[in-house]
């Protein structure tokens, strides 16, 4: 039988980034945002507060469901432990067949501090030197909250645990968008402060391949294709510059 695949199914050698020689598969992580919260439309800091999702945030897990089953190849999931973010793990899980979701602590968004539930408007009127502060150094913390330099140290044990202990193939990874952007600027090499210019929609999917030799290659960046049929108000909300803290 004529094998009708390609290359990319089969994780042959254009997996690599086109000037290496891939000697060995990688593994490959596909990274889903959740879907939309009541906080979205209103940007607000939802690091770790247990909200969960509206019903367009429903309607985009479902969405993203019917776009990964048809993709196929996705051997495990790993979710945030925060509510939002394990609904719709939950159901694009219930989209793959019932596929189990493993919760990854470490997978869970910035701890905001004394910011949580606020607007960066609310915010700088209260913390002026704070907020400018924060903008400006990854290694800066909100009051009582957790920098970007230290969200990092995290998703480093993440990449470990993903990359180094399960064999080639793909793994769905369900998070938030401090947590996505940063394992973005691993594989990028890229200065943390980057994730600043990058801008992440509501239940978008990003892609990136992971080789046993260091190499990570980025394939895919806030694709939200899925989302133009879905029956639900998928547009993004605010685009603004910088929308790490939602």
């Amino acid at each position: 039988m004529t094998d009708t695949s390609s290359p990319h199914d089969r994780g042959g050698p254009d997996r690599g980034t086109g000037w290496n020689v891939v000697t060995a598969p990688p593994v490959t992580t596909l990274l889903l945002r959740h879907g939309d919260t009541p906080l979205s439309p209103q940007k607000r800091f939802s690091g770790v507060s247990e909200v969960g999702l509206s019903a367009d945030g429903v309607a985009q897990a479902r969405a993203a469901a019917r776009r990964l089953a048809e993709r196929g190849g996705i051997s495990a999931v790993l979710s945030s432990p925060l509510r939002r973010a394990r609904q719709t793990a939950e159901i694009v899980a219930d989209g793959l067949g019932g596929c189990p979701v493993a919760v990854d602590d470490d997978l869970r968004e910035t701890d905001f501090g004394a910011w949580e539930g606020l607007t960066f408007e609310e915010v700088r009127a209260a913390w002026p030197d704070e907020a400018a502060a924060w903008s400006s150094d990854p290694a800066v913390a909100p009051p009582g909250g957790e920098s970007f330099a230290d969200t990092l140290t995290r998703l480093q044990r993440v990449r470990a645990r993903v990359v180094d202990r399960l064999p080639a193939g793909t793994v769905l990874l369900v998070s938030h968008v401090g947590a996505i952007k940063t394992l973005v600027v691993m594989a990028l090499q890229a200065p943390l402060a980057s994730m600043h210019r990058m801008f992440l929609d509501s239940a978008c999917l990003s892609e990136i391949d992971w080789f046993r030799d260091g190499t990570a290659v980025v394939r895919a960046f806030n694709d939200t294709a899925h989302l133009r049929d879905a029956a639900c108000d998928c547009a993004s909300r605010g685009r603004e510059i910088g929308n790490a803290r939602r």
